[in-house]
């Protein structure tokens, strides 16, 4: 099955806090897994170990799902209506539109609730498809998780308010 999918977003709830840390793992088991060694990757899934704390974390920011067919297959999470958190797809779906919408939507709301620039630390998975998306390099990181050092690199992209009727 080749193709973009016609997917569904919906803000998250409460109760899709462990179906949204199984897809952060199998993102990162599957797709991060070439870009990352198995300790890297190891310490990255730490985050998802307290599947608790990783919900309250998705719940205290703007976080929408993408599904297909009432199936959850993706999420995207804002931070202070400005900083992309968190995107993760099911590696199921990976580079067919999900992504793609989901950054849509959240840029979108961003830039309709006056955010002018957009940030995200994109992995290294992730960097080309952010800078296929308009973003911009600024600064190479590395950050501990874990006792892990992983790279990642800061993006930002200035964002244009919608116009009027553009969420409808």
């Amino acid at each position: 099955m080749s193709g973009k999918l016609a997917v569904t977003l919906r803000p998250m709830l409460p109760s899709d806090g462990p179906e949204l840390a199984a897809i952060f793992r199998a993102a990162i088991t599957d797709t991060a897994s070439e870009d990352y060694s198995p300790a890297q990757c190891d310490a990255w899934l730490s985050a998802a170990d307290d599947e608790s704390a990783f919900s309250k974390r998705l719940l205290d920011e703007l976080t929408l799902l993408a599904t297909l067919n009432r199936k959850t297959v993706g999420f995207a999470s804002l931070r202070d209506n400005a900083h992309l958190d968190m995107l993760y797809i099911h590696p199921g779906v990976g580079r067919r539109g999900v992504a793609t919408a989901l950054l849509d939507a959240l840029e979108i709301l961003a830039a309709s609730r006056g955010t002018t620039l957009m940030t995200t630390d994109a992995s290294d998975t992730a960097r080309d498809f952010f800078a296929h998306r308009g973003y911009v390099a600024m600064r190479r990181n590395t950050v501990e998780m874990a006792g892990e050092w992983l790279g990642n690199t800061s993006m930002e992209k200035k964002l244009v308010r919608p116009q009027r009727g553009a969420l409808q």
